[in-house]
């Protein structure tokens, strides 16, 4: 094992550049692990340039890897050095008081089941720690490529999520707002769930065709006028069943109850990196008795879900592909990965950097 690891860290709010450090320890419950692809998110853009998570120094980043094992705790049992394997970016405590309530992502407290690149290094390292190796790892299908198979590290779980907290069922027509990779998700997800009409929220046009093959009948661009307006044009008024917010910001919460029927359920998982509030408008909150009901949640980590998610791609069902529009090759660049995500050129949907087959 190496004494030290390079990296790519978050040195201070604004600021990434690339550092040394002492190699991660392994645990007896635990794992340690050389990526083989990691993607940069839009997370890790909050993170650092935006602050969302305050201050962090020297913190590697990243959350969304596949990798292969290099070393196993004593207590470890389904996994071994050499194993390929899937690494959820939220691995909880397993043991916690929270996981056993059915809360598992915030073991130890609000999103602390999200560890890589909030309070422990991530996954832009040569090597990098992955608590409880068993509940947390999934074997990676050699039918998958290992680029394809990042997505289901965080894109995946997170997209179906909010289809799941909006508790899409059959013949629902639902609206996704924003299309970046886990929105399409959100449109795979609902899509799987079995929702009839599918309105997707986005302006750019690689997106655009991506949510129409992900299953989205029509697509909203809020560059054409209000959303709302728009939503309840297609939909005759009545608005829809349920809304699955991906995208946008304090604001966002706004349209979406707007655009959802009584009794409907908006399913939030986006990222909100700046801003003190999310405001609720009264009247179309029905002065607080709409029965409009509002579900947010981080992703649900942990093996099973990784295990599940991956079955979906290897028999074919979900096409990961399409996602990946900037593909990179080495360690190195990681780095350019990660700045292409934050300038967000038009064409990009998700960069992913492959480091070894």
């Amino acid at each position: 094992m190496k004494k030290t690891i390079k990296g790519l860290a978050m040195k201070r709010i604004g600021e990434i550049g690339w550092i040394e450090k002492e190699a991660p320890k392994c645990g007896p419950l635990d794992a340690i692990v050389a990526p083989l692809a990691v993607a940069p998110c839009s997370s890790d853009v909050h993170t650092v340039w935006e602050g969302a998570l305050g201050e962090r120094h020297d913190m590697i980043l990243g959350h969304e890897a596949v990798g292969e094992v290099v070393e196993v705790g004593s207590m470890v049992k389904d996994f071994k050095p050499g194993d390929r394997v899937i690494v959820p970016a939220i691995t909880p405590d397993w043991l916690s008081i929270e996981a056993q309530a059915g809360f598992a992502q915030h073991s130890g407290g609000m999103l602390s089941g999200w560890k890589f690149s909030n309070f422990k290094d991530g996954v832009f390292g040569e090597l990098f720690h992955v608590n409880e190796a068993d509940a947390n790892l999934a074997i990676l299908p050699d039918s998958i490529p290992v680029a394809e198979a990042s997505m289901i590290a965080d894109m995946v779980p997170t997209g179906f999520q909010a289809a799941e907290l909006a508790d899409v069922k059959l013949g629902d027509t639902v609206c996704c707002i924003g299309i970046g990779p886990v929105g399409l998700m959100a449109v795979a997800g609902a899509n799987h769930m079995g929702a009839s009409h599918i309105l997707a929220v986005g302006s750019r046009k690689d997106c655009a065709n991506a949510a129409r093959g992900y299953g989205a009948t029509d697509i909203i661009n809020y560059k054409n006028g209000d959303i709302v307006e728009q939503v309840l044009d297609k939909t005759d008024g009545k608005g829809v069943d349920k809304v699955c917010i991906a995208g946008g910001d304090v604001n966002t919460m706004q349209e979406a109850i707007k655009m959802v029927k009584p009794g409907g359920i908006i399913g939030n998982v986006n990222y909100l990196g700046k801003g003190e509030f999310v405001t609720i408008p009264r009247i179309e909150w029905g002065c607080g008795m709409s029965n409009k009901f509002i579900h947010c949640g981080l992703m649900t980590g942990g093996r099973l879900r990784m295990e599940k998610l991956a079955s979906l791609v290897e028999v074919g069902k979900l096409d990961l592909s399409p996602l990946l529009t900037h593909r990179f090759k080495g360690f190195d660049k990681i780095e350019q990965a990660l700045l292409l995500m934050k300038d967000k050129p038009s064409d990009l949907i998700k960069p992913v950097v492959t480091i070894k087959e």
